[in-house]
Parts: C-alpha cells; sequence; structure tokens
C-alpha cells in the first residue's frame, strides 16, 4: 500500500470516527499504535460533538429575549425543588405560625386565660423549632431563620399586648363589679325566689353604660372582649327582669290533676336553674358546667314531655309556658359560642347600626344646609317636618338585646332633637322680634333671660358645628361660654314674676343639653 493511500485512510480513519479507523489500518500498523490512535480520535469526536450540541442549544440574540421570562420561570422551579432542607423546614413552620397568627389578632382574654397559655405555648415551641434549624454557616438561611423568630416574637409581644392592653383591663374590672352584684344578689335565685333589690337593678345598669363607653380604638381584639362582656351581663339582665316579670297563669292547685304536682316541681327546678345560669354566665360558679346545665334543662322538658295531659287545656297550656322558660334559659348556654363569631361583635356592619348610620347621614345633610343657609326661616318649617320624620324613623330601629345598638339610637335621638331644638329656639327669636312694643314693657328679669336665650341660639349653633375633640382650645372656649350663660341665668331674680321663674328654668335647661350634647361629641364613643 502506498503511502498516499495509508495517509488518505488514517485521515479517513479520523474522520470517520474509531471504529472505522482501526478497521482500516489494522493491517498496516501494529496492535498497540492502532489502540492508541482509536483512544485519541474518540476523545477528539466527543469533543467535537459536545461543541456542536452547546452550540445547537445556544439560542441566537431574539431567541433568548422571547424565552428569557419562561428560561427564568424555570430556574424558579428548579430551585424550589432543590431548595436547601433548612430552608424547606423554615418555610413549613412559618406556614404553621400563621395559622396561629390568626387565633392570636382576634384573642380577647386575659393571661391568665387557659387560651392564652395555649397560644404562648404554641408560638414558644414553633421559636425553639427554628432555633433548632441548622444553617450550615450559610447566610441567606441565617436570615432567614431570624426573619422568622423575629415573626415569632412580635406575636407574642402582641398576645401579651392584648391581654393586658388598659381597656382590656378596664373590662374586666367592670365585669369583675358585675360578678361582685351577682355573687351579693344571686341567693335568692337558688332558693327559687325572685327577689331582686333595686341596688341590684340601678348597679347592672351602670355597669351596661360604662361597657358600652369603653373605647376600643377599632382594635378586634377589644371589641371582641367587650362584646362579650356586654352579652353576658345583659344576658343576666334580661334573665333577672323575665323571672322577675313573667308570671304564668299558674300553678294550679295539686287537686286539679296528677300532672299538676309534677309540672309545679319543675317549676322549681327552673328557678333554680335560673341562678345556676346566672352564676355560670358571669363566672361565679365552680360547681356546675353549661354542659351539666344543658343536660338538666333538657331532662326536665322530658320529663313534661312524658306527662299525659290530654284533655286539659289549661294543664297544656301550663306545660307549655314551662317548656317555653326552659327554651329560654337553654338559648342562653350557647352565647360563648355565638360570641366567637365575628358577625356577633363588628357591629359597623349590623343592620341596625346600618339604618341608623342611614338616618344619621340624612339629618346630617339637613344640618348641613341649615348652617349655610344665613336666613333660614323657610327652610325651618320643612326641615322640623325631616327631622321629626327622622325621629320616627329611628323609633323603629329594633336595638334587639345589644346595649351598643340601644346606644347608637339614643345617642343619633339626640343629635335630631337637638336640630329641632335649635330650629325652635331660632323661630321664637325670630318671632320675639315682631313683639317690639311688648318687649318694652317686659318684666327686667324676663330680658335678662330673653338675652341669655339669645347666646345660647349663637353657641348651640358653634357646637353643632364644631368637629374637634375634648383638647381643642375652641371646645373649652364652647364650655366656658355655656358655663358663663348658666352662672348669668342663676343671677337672674325672677322677683315673684311666674313667667320668669318658667323661662329661666327652661333656659336652664337648654344650656345644660346644649353642654351635654357638647361632651356627648366629643367622648369618642364607638360601635
Amino acid at each position: 500500500m502506498s503511502q498516499t493511500q495509508d495517509g488518505g485512510e488514517r485521515g479517513a480513519a479520523v474522520g470517520g470516527g474509531a471504529g472505522e479507523g482501526a478497521a482500516s489500518v489494522g493491517s498496516a500498523v501494529s496492535a498497540p499504535c492502532a489502540t492508541s490512535r482509536q483512544r485519541g480520535g474518540a476523545r477528539r469526536a466527543r469533543s467535537r460533538s459536545a461543541r456542536g450540541a452547546a452550540a445547537a442549544r445556544e439560542p441566537s440574540p431574539s431567541a433568548a429575549v422571547a424565552g428569557g421570562s419562561s428560561e427564568t420561570g424555570q430556574t424558579k422551579r428548579m430551585d424550589m425543588g432543590n431548595q436547601h432542607p433548612s430552608m424547606k423546614r423554615l418555610h413549613e413552620i412559618q406556614k404553621e405560625v400563621k395559622e396561629i397568627e390568626q387565633q392570636v389578632v382576634v384573642f380577647s382574654g386575659l393571661s391568665t386565660d387557659r387560651d392564652y397559655k395555649k397560644l404562648e405555648r404554641s408560638l414558644t415551641k414553633q421559636l425553639f423549632e427554628i432555633d433548632s434549624v441548622d444553617t450550615e454557616g450559610k447566610g441567606d438561611i441565617q436570615q432567614a431563620r431570624k426573619r422568622a423568630a423575629q415573626e415569632i416574637e412580635r406575636l407574642l409581644k402582641e398576645l401579651e399586648q392584648n391581654a393586658n392592653h388598659p381597656r382590656r383591663l378596664e373590662i374586666e374590672a367592670i365585669f369583675k363589679e358585675a360578678q361582685s352584684l351577682v355573687e351579693r344578689e344571686i341567693t335568692p335565685f337558688y332558693k327559687g325566689g325572685n327577689c331582686i333589690s333595686d341596688e341590684f337593678e340601678e348597679g347592672i345598669q351602670d355597669i351596661v353604660l360604662r361597657l358600652t363607653q369603653v373605647k376600643t380604638g377599632g382594635k378586634v381584639s377589644l371589641r371582641k372582649a367587650r362584646y362579650r362582656t356586654l352579652t353576658k351581663v345583659c344576658a343576666v339582665q334580661e334573665i333577672i327582669e323575665s323571672g322577675m316579670k313573667q308570671q304564668l297563669s299558674l300553678p294550679l292547685s295539686n287537686d286539679a290533676h296528677p300532672s299538676v304536682s309534677k309540672i309545679n316541681s319543675v317549676m322549681c327546678d327552673v328557678n333554680k336553674a335560673r341562678g345556676t345560669l346566672i352564676a355560670l354566665l358571669m363566672g361565679v360558679s365552680s360547681n356546675d358546667t353549661c354542659r351539666h346545665l344543658s343536660c338538666v334543662l333538657t331532662g326536665l322538658i322530658a320529663d313534661l314531655d312524658a306527662l299525659d295531659v290530654c284533655g286539659h287545656t289549661e294543664i297544656r297550656n301550663y306545660r307549655k309556658e314551662v317548656v317555653e322558660e326552659i327554651n329560654k334559659l337553654q338559648k342562653y348556654l350557647d352565647l360563648e359560642e355565638e360570641a366567637d363569631s365575628t358577625q356577633a361583635y363588628d357591629l359597623a356592619q349590623n343592620q341596625s347600626i346600618l339604618k341608623i348610620e342611614e338616618i344619621r347621614k340624612k339629618m346630617k345633610e339637613i344640618n348641613s344646609l341649615l348652617l349655610k343657609t344665613e336666613n333660614a326661616s323657610d327652610l325651618f318649617l320643612g326641615s322640623r317636618a325631616e327631622l321629626q320624620g327622622l325621629i320616627a324613623r329611628l323609633d323603629e330601629v329594633s336595638p334587639g338585646k345589644n346595649p351598643c345598638i340601644r346606644e347608637a339610637r339614643r345617642r343619633a335621638v339626640i343629635e335630631v332633637q337637638t336640630l329641632i331644638t335649635y330650629i325652635d329656639l331660632k323661630e321664637a327669636l325670630e318671632k320675639r322680634k315682631t313683639y317690639s312694643e311688648q318687649i318694652v314693657a317686659e318684666h327686667q328679669s324676663h330680658k335678662a333671660v330673653w338675652n341669655v336665650l339669645g347666646n345660647l341660639s349663637q353657641i348651640q349653633q358653634e357646637v353643632i358645628s364644631f368637629d374637634g375633640n375634648r383638647t381643642d382650645k375652641n371646645y373649652m372656649r364652647l364650655e366656658e361660654l355655656l358655663t358663663k350663660q348658666l352662672l348669668a341665668l342663676d343671677a337672674v331674680d325672677p322677683q315673684g314674676d311666674e313667667r320668669c321663674k318658667t323661662a329661666r328654668k327652661q333656659a336652664v335647661k337648654l344650656a345644660q343639653n346644649i353642654l351635654y350634647y357638647l361632651d356627648m361629641k366629643t367622648d369618642e364613643w364607638e360601635y
């Protein structure tokens, strides 16, 4: 074989691959040399193949721009799939912490409550879990662990603040007063009596009013705490009133029918259950539970249902009334569950509150119109009729058993009545100007009262339009002006004139009402 042919074959062997090269030159060279060239040719072929594949994978500039986002998404998915085990564990812990956070935000109890301890333990456990995560000295894992720990520490602090908030402690202090009242008055109920002192009724009313005046600042946990406390106190109030006012048409004589004796016995048990329920609601009973009381009441209904009263209408009606009394008591056992519902304490969404706010909106429109118009005498008649219509609409709003709604309606009524009084006084002052001859002959003390009324009308207009708080200088100025008018009225000597006495009395009442309205506008009351 010539050298040229031999070289061409070796070139073909290199170009065609290791297998072909070994076969072509196998007869011309020794085996070791052929093997060496085979390995070298294979390496060169793999190198060219790899470069070709890389070139094929490399996109053109336009393709790179078009497909960049897709590659980024794929990379992120790959990163998540290939995430460090420590990072995965931190994400799992953070997910669990998020679930606990929802409970912390709405926690409305105290630091001594079982739920508080449970939440505190859960968060502390998660904190230990985070501390046990191995960062392996990696900066990104260290930072992630630090952030996760800070979040738990924030929640622990929020939980503590919710439980020890000054307003929360104020609610608890008022509730303890209610507990003391109940403990003093509850004995008659345990004995089956229904005698409650006037002191107790007045005390409960005062507690309800003070609870409605606790400022929550819109904080969910405080609103929930206030609502739950109000619900319990008002429930006690209703149970007691029901026990005092509900006079059943019977009991009948035991001789009337054999079943009457059993119904009378059940009615005595119902009175005792009423006392037990009050003790449970107010947390002053350590011997009973809601579940046990519910079983007792259910058993009483079963006993009544088992009685044969066919053909005895009076006895059947008596039994029906006793069953209704039991059902009323059972309803109060659900208060705790109802109070856990957001709708129960989010009064801004309450239908009665929405109606009140709608009426107040209309009242403000009339208010704005009256204050902007210089000569409003033409508006007085129509405005008064509209305002009286608003009073009628407010009377139709049902507060149910919620004292917050009752207070909201009461305040709205005062706002509307203040505007009506403003119109009445303006009209009276305008009308007085037309009787100049009578004014000349008027008693001096009577004139003095009318002068004060004129001043009160101007002050009242300012009070109605006032939109500040008690720290404002304008508030203090208005308060001082009203106090001066009261002192001026106190200095008026009627000298036996009955008309003057009556006028002064009415003027004093008006000044006090304006002062009360100013205080009400600035007491920062909320639903």
